[in-house]
């Protein structure tokens, strides 16, 4: 009998997480099946509820529905609780189970990338507060940076976003404006962009990479284009980089692993499948 995931958002249709997930039933022979699910926010109460009927083994959730449907969690894990996002539902006897996989994703891209990135943990600045905001600052107080300094274009929400994730989080977590990055960066090892700026190729206006440290790693979550202003700016710079991609690829790991019950690897052939998908290659 074919298990059944999906992937709930609104929209949906640019997700690439079908073809990840396809790629793996054929590689590991699984009997599998995984579909994307345009579910809009005034109907994501419904589409969870039918979700204890045990038509699908669970699914990914994504933008926008990643924190209101906490609240339709029968129980979440530690990760979920503390980042107050879920990214992955699990259906067990009309039991709904959620996780949270982001922090996971980009721990090991940054991992797969970058080896010993995390080996000398310090300052980092987290620009943007929204939703993906969350997994990484949960993931970097994970591997021991400290102060996290969340930036944001309203110095309001990120301390807003900090207050309410320290709790769970053990590192120094402040909020500020993205006009104070240039004071900031001096002391930072590590810049991860998780806001939507750099997507389909916008730039920043006012985040200026000349303070930041020689040995300092800049990192953007948005994976289209690959290569975004911001990283193309600190290539210039001579700066180390890491793109998003890798960050989708990784996420996935643990959900396939919870509803099919196999570890899958994110491999050299996987990542050229998506970039090709993408038009890259």
């Amino acid at each position: 009998m074919t298990s059944k995931a999906f992937v709930a958002g609104h929209p949906v249709d640019h997700s690439r997480s079908p073809l990840i997930f396809r790629h793996w039933f054929e590689r590991y022979s699984i009997d599998g099946d995984y579909q994307r699910a345009d579910v809009p926010p005034e109907g994501l109460a419904d589409f969870v509820a039918g979700l204890r009927a045990g038509a699908f083994v669970g699914g990914n959730v994504t933008v926008p529905h990643k924190q209101a449907v906490l609240g339709f969690c029968d129980a979440i894990d530690k990760a979920a609780a503390a980042i107050g996002a879920v990214n992955i539902l699990a259906v067990e006897a009309g039991r709904i189970n959620g996780s949270n996989s982001d922090w996971y994703g980009l721990l090991a891209n940054f991992d797969d990338r970058a080896p010993g990135w995390d080996e000398k943990p310090g300052s980092a600045i987290v620009v943007g507060a929204g939703g993906a905001a969350r997994g990484v600052v949960y993931g970097l107080a994970l591997r021991g940076f400290s102060p996290i300094r969340i930036l944001n274009r309203t110095a309001e929400k990120a301390a807003a976003l900090a207050k309410a994730l320290a709790p769970g989080i053990g590192a120094e977590l402040q909020g500020f404006a993205l006009t104070d990055f240039t004071a900031l960066a001096r002391e930072a090892g590590l810049v991860v962009n998780t806001s939507t700026i750099g997507m389909h190729g916008s730039r920043f206006a006012d985040l200026p990479l000349a303070s930041l440290p020689d040995t300092a790693l800049v990192a953007d979550i948005v994976y289209t284009p690959l290569r975004t202003p911001l990283l193309a700016e600190a290539d210039a710079r001579g700066l180390r980089t890491i793109d998003g991609l890798g960050m989708l690829l990784h996420q996935a790991v643990p959900a396939f692993e919870t509803w099919f019950g196999f570890r899958p690897e994110v491999t050299p052939e996987l990542r050229a499948l998506v970039e090709r998908d993408m038009g890259l290659t």
